[in-house]
């Protein structure tokens, strides 16, 4: 009797410290904030917070224990809510499409992941490119690996290790002044169908512990340009080091009217990072986001080694707006 007492208070206890773990990131997310460390950094998992909860509901049920049981039904079907996708649909399509554009987006991880980079770039065949962590060897194997007759124009930043960008393109770029960060963060226009396009490359420093307001001002330029953006065909794309969980993400798609293409191809909560781990496991940090002047017709991750990024592939469908 003793010992089922005791293993009932044990249950009880277990329940209520992972439930209250659990209510401080689900609570953070209801009210729109990224929070303190750990938070924002479990915030990006947040779909597998559900495992630790449904625990605590297996162990309050255990400990017959009420109120456990309660909190521990709130704190899932609150979880459970919030893995839902974020944002509005877009709205139907504005005119007839003018244009198919297929976009890929690649951390390459210090330049390590280039050759089977250079590899999908040549079987995939995309429009445009948005690589980053491209370090100067990279930058000197993209010249050479990818032929300037297949991407005439590019947008290069070189820098080590994870400072280096790069944007490379079949249709001309004209310059702008992308958005001032370390790693490089290039932009450009293009002109599409007839239409004008604003591109910008995202790669904002990770939310680290220790680093999260460098992370929240990178974010915060990211979203000041999504924001002038807004109105006008653009593409957002690179790793974010942020997903729909964080509030700081959510700023830049309501900011710029984007909506993510992962979302909307088919690849919703599609595991970006790490790479390593089996899928699902994981979390999606890398994204191509678009404005309403765009249709998406898939969305695809891509495994390349050397690198803890899985990269994107997107199809397009530009209207005439």
């Amino acid at each position: 009797m003793e010992t089922g007492t005791a293993g009932r208070r044990a249950a009880a206890w277990t329940a209520g410290a992972l439930l209250a773990g659990v209510s401080v990131v689900v609570g953070c997310r209801a009210l729109d904030v990224d929070g303190a460390t750990p938070v924002p950094q479990l915030l990006a998992f947040l779909p597998w917070l559900l495992l630790p909860a449904g625990l605590a509901l297996l162990l309050a049920a255990f400990a017959r224990r009420r109120v456990l049981l309660v909190w521990a039904l709130a704190v899932l079907a609150v979880t459970g809510w919030y893995v839902r996708p974020y944002g509005p649909e877009p709205g139907p399509p504005r005119g007839p499409v003018v244009a198919r554009v297929e976009v890929l987006t690649a951390n390459v991880e210090f330049g390590r992941a280039t050759p089977d980079l250079i590899a999908a770039v040549r079987r995939e065949r995309p429009d445009l490119v948005f690589v980053q962590e491209c370090d100067r060897a990279c930058s000197a194997a993209l010249a050479t690996g990818v032929p300037r007759g297949d991407y005439p124009y590019r947008r290069v930043v070189e820098g080590d290790l994870a400072a280096g960008s790069a944007i490379l393109s079949v249709h001309p770029l004209s310059g702008t002044d992308g958005i001032p960060g370390v790693p490089a963060m290039p932009g450009a226009e293009t002109t599409i169908g007839g239409r004008t396009v604003r591109l910008q490359l995202a790669h904002p420093l990770p939310p680290v512990p220790g680093g999260l307001a460098a992370w929240r001002s990178d974010l915060a330029r990211v979203r000041a340009w999504a924001a002038g953006s807004r109105g006008s065909p653009a593409i957002l794309a690179g790793d974010f080091n942020a997903g729909q969980d964080h509030a700081a993400f959510r700023r830049v798609l309501d900011a710029g009217g984007l909506h993510d293409s992962a979302r909307l191809g088919g690849a919703f909560r599609t595991p970006s990072w790490p790479a390593a781990a089996p899928r699902p496991l994981g979390t999606q940090i890398d994204h191509v986001l678009v404005s309403d002047d765009f249709g998406v017709r898939g969305a695809r991750f891509l495994d390349l080694r050397g690198t803890d990024h899985r990269a994107l592939i997107v199809g397009l469908d530009l209207h005439k707006g």
